[in-house]
């Protein structure tokens, strides 16, 4: 048993480590011991994905309050909305793959040259959502199951959180930057920034407080829209006016063809692969809709709570992929196979924890955001079922994100096809509508596919392949 003055020498260390990990690092991630590299580079990411996942939360605790209806709009648009994620997700994936990759070649400069056509490449895309989101925003609610009555009194919300789509783009891809080039405390505080000023300004916007004016459920979209646009104006200030591993000059801010090529190609199997996994959720929904209001209100509640739990367990899972990108380009790639495996299984006891509690007291964290009995109810069957799932999420997720680390992007597209579209969806209809399972046929659904997703990727991450990916 170490004696009492080496616990306080190990604690003084990890100590250290923390804080050097929240304030920022100049370390050499390829060079380091891989505990001390993923704890470094993972704490501040966890905190990423949780400010992320208090923007959920917040507006669905402030909207709650609206009423079962407001609720089911801003289920059916979020779910709708996982496109414009999927999309800033794939670009965000390819140019982690390329940033880290030229940072563990120690190739400052070309990193710098591919962080700028990620920038226009996310930005020219978001305008090709913008203008249908804001003109359609009415039948788009029609479409996905809402009510005329929903439609009619929440078609506001989709409008604009369509219409800012670029600023979500944008704050992804940028983040991504940081992060690829090993300055994840840089995204940390970007999210830490824009999630202060969604706090102060929802319910001052929903509820019309002192001198704003009462919005309702478009106040909760003008409020998340601003405070993440005034996000990414500080990311470009930290781009090119901050000291950081990548900085952009004006010799950057043009358009290389050669290097946009591959950031389309390497973003083409990321994108295909969120929207797969992602479109997945909105024929879930198109499924529950047919369930009613309350079911449709307690299953959104009850996936905002899992959100809030799944992403720190992403946050881990960046910072293996951006290892592996990096060790891949110093030309380490058991290395990365290493810090894959530590990862996941840390992930996994993480991640199980946290799942043990939802399944036993799933009630109490649906009444955060709302009392009404029938919401509770499918809301509580809701997180218990899912929970069940969460070691092989955990596990599933760190996997997938070494493929995407190594530039692989297709293999991972492949495996969410079979799992989401060809196996979930099917087995979700089946169960909740043709057996009559209802809510606990769609939820025991996903975890089946979440499973089998995760066996799948096991099984071809072994094999190797993704080692010799050339980008």
């Amino acid at each position: 048993m170490p004696s009492k003055k080496a616990l306080s020498i190990r604690f003084k260390s990890l100590w250290t480590d923390i804080k050097e990990s929240i304030a920022g690092s100049d370390r050499d991630f390829t060079s380091d011991s891989i505990g001390k590299a993923l704890l470094i580079l993972s704490i501040p990411m966890v905190l990423e994905m949780i400010m992320e996942s208090i923007f959920a939360v917040v507006d669905i605790f402030f909207v709650s309050q609206l009423g079962a209806d407001a609720v089911a709009t801003v289920g059916i648009t979020e779910s709708s909305m996982t496109i414009v994620y999927a999309i800033g997700m794939g670009l965000s994936t390819a140019t982690t793959a390329l940033v880290a990759r030229r940072i563990g070649e120690k190739k400052s400069e070309k990193a710098g040259m591919a962080a700028f056509q990620a920038i226009v490449a996310g930005f020219s895309v978001s305008l090709l959502i913008t203008v249908p989101g804001i003109i359609y925003a009415k039948e788009f609610l029609l479409l996905m199951g809402a009510s005329e009555e929903m439609a009619e009194a929440g078609y506001l919300y989709p409008a604009i959180m369509f219409g800012g789509n670029s600023v979500i783009m944008l704050l992804f891809i940028i983040n991504a930057v940081f992060r690829s080039s090993g300055d994840a405390a840089v995204s940390m505080r970007v999210l830490l920034m824009a999630n202060l000023f969604n706090i102060v300004l929802d319910p001052l916007l929903i509820f019309g407080i002192g001198p704003f004016p009462e919005l309702g459920l478009m106040g909760a979209a003008i409020a998340t829209t601003i405070g993440r646009g005034l996000a990414v104006c500080y990311q470009f200030y930290l781009l090119f006016k901050g000291h950081k591993r990548i900085r952009l000059e004006l010799h950057h801010v043009r358009i290389k063809l050669k290097v946009m090529f591959k950031l389309f190609r390497l973003s083409a199997g990321g994108i295909l692969q969120y929207i797969i996994a992602t479109s997945s959720w909105i024929a879930l929904f198109r499924i529950i809709s047919e369930l009613g209001a309350e079911v449709l209100a307690g299953y959104t509640i009850a996936i905002r709570v899992v959100v809030f739990a799944l992403l720190p367990s992403w946050g881990l899972s960046n910072a293996a992929s951006t290892l592996v990108g990096q060790n891949l380009g110093a030309k380490q790639p058991d290395r990365a196979e290493r810090t894959v495996w530590i990862t996941a299984f840390t992930n996994m006891v993480l991640l199980g924890s946290i799942g043990l509690i939802f399944a036993i007291f799933p009630e109490p964290f649906i009444r955060i955001f709302i009392d009404d009995p029938a919401v509770v109810e499918s809301g509580a069957k809701s997180l218990q079922i899912i929970s069940y799932g969460f070691v092989f999420y955990a596990f599933g997720m760190v996997l997938v994100q070494g493929f995407n680390g190594s530039g692989d992007t297709v293999t991972p597209t492949k495996i969410n096809l079979f799992c989401f579209w060809l196996f979930e969806i099917p087995l979700a209809y089946l169960l909740a509508i043709v057996l009559d399972m209802n809510i606990e046929g769609i939820c025991i659904a996903i975890v089946a596919a979440e499973s089998a997703l995760t066996l799948t990727a096991w099984y071809f991450f072994r094999k190797g392949k993704w080692k010799l990916t050339k980008i």
